[in-house]
């Protein structure tokens, strides 16, 4: 090992983790990266490039998630984030190199991370899930097809991707060089990458285990016309059921406003979530059985009852009353417990520091405006329509990305 001025840096991680992107790498060079500017024009047009280059492949149509991501790179939508998130009075670098951790549920997670930390100006190593995604394959392939072009070296040395398991020691080597540690994942992985030290004026940014909701108004519902509720259907499919319904955004529990049409508007929705899982969705037979087993086990705990469904592709738990712990009964896969509300104001008591996205259907912006001011919640970062749960953004978890990836050096 040898010493910083802040840091005791680790030897180089030995050889059980594997090189995703470069092809090789001189971990010497890549930590003597010099932070950029936010949003710099070499970011945008590599960014673009990778854009247009998934959007011509057409293996990343079978991948609404690729195609997404894509859409999200695009160099018009990235200077509208420039202009939303850099201010020209104010002079900001990166920070140096960033270490994320991706979670190992949502595949397209690393690229978003990556995207973050490039336009803030930084070098990164993202530890890509060690489990197989074709979608995230197709995105490496085309980044080394845009490093073979010539055309970004310098961006592309700003990037390394790597993959290993929990048997390696490379999480406590990228923890020594790191600037930032970004980690997405449950509670319990930010507890086991917290193990390996950080330098001292280095810091963590943390994605824990969170836990989403929705809110519907039946009258809206009805208002709606066929091909509405088709969109909205999907638009309900892509936030729950395009990660089987682990991402923290994805909704578990569902309140219904009530009013006169609420019966007739529940049968509407749940039927027409119900066609278009169905079309889509392969429900394994262990998930199956786990969709059952939740719902014996909630049952146990509470006073509930089992809404009735074609078949269990679409588990629904009519709830007498929410328990403060309700996240502890979640299940993925399609299990959504179910509770008829008066008003907003019913669903304030179980919001805790651990919620973090309510998607709605039917209301106002200005709701949700009035809603949050008056109860103050310690949770709650997003409050999106449905359909966007999962849509990435600059500011997550509450966390303005830019501003936390960069620092202002003061000039007097």
């Amino acid at each position: 090992m040898r010493k910083s001025a802040d840091v005791v840096i680790l030897m180089q991680p030995s050889s059980n983790y594997t090189l995703l992107f470069p092809k090789e790498i001189n971990w010497e060079e890549f930590t003597a990266y010099r932070p950029d500017v936010p949003f710099s024009d070499e970011v945008v047009e590599f960014l673009n490039a990778l854009s247009g280059a998934i959007m011509k492949d057409r293996l990343s149509r079978l991948y609404p998630d690729a195609i997404t991501f894509a859409y999200f790179c695009r160099k018009a939508n990235l200077l509208k984030l420039k202009v939303q998130y850099v201010h020209v009075d104010e002079l900001r670098l990166g920070r140096g190199v960033l270490f994320h951790i991706a979670p190992s549920n949502v595949p397209i997670n690393f690229g978003y991370s990556l995207v973050a930390g490039l336009l803030a100006g930084n070098a990164n190593i993202v530890r890509v899930s060690s489990k197989q995604f074709a979608q995230v394959d197709l995105i490496i392939k085309h980044m080394h097809e845009l490093l073979e072009s010539g055309q970004y070296n310098e961006v592309a040395n700003r990037i390394a991707l790597v993959r290993y398991d929990r048997s390696s020691d490379a999480s406590a080597y990228f923890s020594s060089i790191a600037n930032v540690r970004v980690i997405w994942g449950g509670d319990a992985t930010i507890q086991t990458i917290r193990q390996n030290s950080i330098p001292v004026r280095s810091f963590d940014v943390c994605f824990a285990d969170r836990y989403s909701i929705a809110a519907i108004r039946p009258s809206a519902i009805m208002a709606a016309s066929n091909t509405e509720m088709k969109k909205l259907a999907e638009a309900f499919y892509n936030d729950t059921y395009l990660f089987d319904q682990n991402a923290c955004s994805a909704p578990h529990t569902i309140f219904w406003l009530n009013d006169p049409s609420l019966t007739e508007a529940k049968e509407r929705f749940w039927s027409a979530v119900h066609d278009h899982v169905a079309t889509k969705y392969q429900l394994q037979a262990v998930m199956a059985v786990d969709k059952l087993t939740a719902l014996y086990r909630q049952a146990v705990c509470m006073n509930i009852m089992a809404e009735p469904m074609p078949d269990n592709i679409v588990v629904r738990v009519d709830l007498n009353e929410v328990p403060i712990n309700i996240d502890d009964f979640r299940c993925s896969c399609g299990y959504f417990s179910e509770k008829t509300i008066e008003s907003l104001d019913e669903i304030s008591p179980i919001v805790s520091s651990k919620y973090q996205t309510l998607g709605y259907f039917g209301f106002e912006k200005e709701e949700f405006t009035e809603f949050v001011c008056k109860k103050r919640f310690q949770g709650l970062d997003r409050i999106v329509p449905i359909g966007e749960t999962t849509a990435f953004s600059l500011t997550w978890d509450g966390f303005n990305l830019i501003e936390m990836f960069t620092r202002i050096p003061s000039i007097l």
